[in-house]
């Protein structure tokens, strides 16, 4: 029980709160600062807040991008988004999904461990249906599926592999991942890749067609990013971003810049004419320009000069050395 204070004990106390003698605030962090915390040792927090933010961004991209890929799939609009970002045990996670249900394991190099590709049954049931030519409206209400046949396995399987492109895909400015489909489970009691503490990251989409809305989750364990922290962090996120980028396609476009054609033109020198003087030109005749014969002439590339340069031959043919590069900055 609480102790209760007398009227006198009362007294004092408002004495010394009027007086100064004691401060409430002081009061207050002295009791915040010995306030009792409860840990969950079974869901430890293993990811800081910036690398879940990091993931959020991450699986976004995943998002949207993998409803352009089912909504082709399905020739139907598949809307996908981002639920939540969770950090919980395995077992949590087996316990929280229904039975029957699809769930694809599948690992991806080089991270560490298996990762799970959970699609929820009334989803892929209507996936299912319409890649089966199947009526093209809102699903009605029936009986619970209770088991997938092999062939609706199978058509569920090429709708994972291609998620898993998307995957593959959302993970390119972290880093270049290769997901390979491992296996499919429809019971979640059977899969045993982790321990039923392990932490796990779970990703939570919500997946609407015809006005009905269901899940897919995709469940990765702890272990997988414990070699890539640092990758996740924002700032070095959007570093590594830029220098992939330009470490991607600068031999292209040097390769590209190599093989293009330019125009490139002499100029011996120049002068005026008139009409009648162009128009009685006949060969033998002399025009005079304004360049002498031992200066330098200039090689224009794409219309900017370049180069000094003399006339000569080569195997009988007319050309020019190069005598001089000329600076963008330099007159002539």
């Amino acid at each position: 029980m609480k102790q209760v204070l007398s009227q006198q004990e009362i007294d004092s106390l408002l004495n010394a709160l009027n007086t100064g003698e004691i401060n409430p605030e002081e009061i207050k962090e002295e009791e915040e600062k010995n306030k009792v915390r409860a840990y969950d040792f079974r869901r430890p927090i293993k990811l800081s807040k910036e690398y879940v933010n990091t993931l959020y961004m991450i699986f976004e991209s995943f998002a949207k991008s993998a409803s352009n890929v089912l909504s082709t799939m399905v020739r139907n609009n598949v809307n996908m988004t981002l639920g939540a970002v969770e950090q919980i045990s395995f077992d949590e996670f087996v316990h929280s999904i229904p039975n029957p249900t699809i769930m694809g394991v599948f690992h991806s190099e080089p991270l560490s461990g298996n990762q799970i590709m959970e699609i929820n049954p009334q989803f892929g049931t209507q996936v299912v249906e319409l890649l089966c030519g199947g009526a093209k409206a809102k699903e009605k209400k029936g009986p619970k599926k209770e088991k997938f046949t092999d062939i609706e396995l199978g058509i569920v399987d090429d709708v994972i592999r291609n998620l898993l492109k998307v995957f593959k895909s959302a993970w390119g400015e972290i880093m270049e991942l290769e997901p390979m489909l491992d296996n499919l489970e429809t019971n979640p009691q059977l899969v045993q890749s982790m321990s039923p503490n392990e932490p796990v990251i779970l990703i939570s989409f919500v997946v609407e067609i015809f006005e009905t809305k269901s899940f897919i989750n995709i469940c990765i364990p702890y272990v997988s990013f414990e070699n890539i922290t640092d990758k996740l962090s924002i700032r070095s996120w959007f570093d590594m971003g830029k220098t992939f980028e330009d470490n991607r396609f600068r031999d292209q476009i040097a390769e590209r810049l190599v093989t293009t054609d330019v125009e490139l033109k002499v100029e011996m020198g120049k002068t005026i004419l008139t009409v009648d003087d162009f128009l009685h030109l006949e060969t033998g005749d002399i025009v005079q320009l304004d360049m002498k014969t031992d200066h330098p002439m200039k090689l224009y590339v794409e219309d900017k000069v370049h180069y000094l340069v003399q006339p000569g031959l080569h195997k009988d043919k007319m050309a020019v050395q190069v005598l001089q590069y000329v600076e963008e900055d330099v007159e002539i």
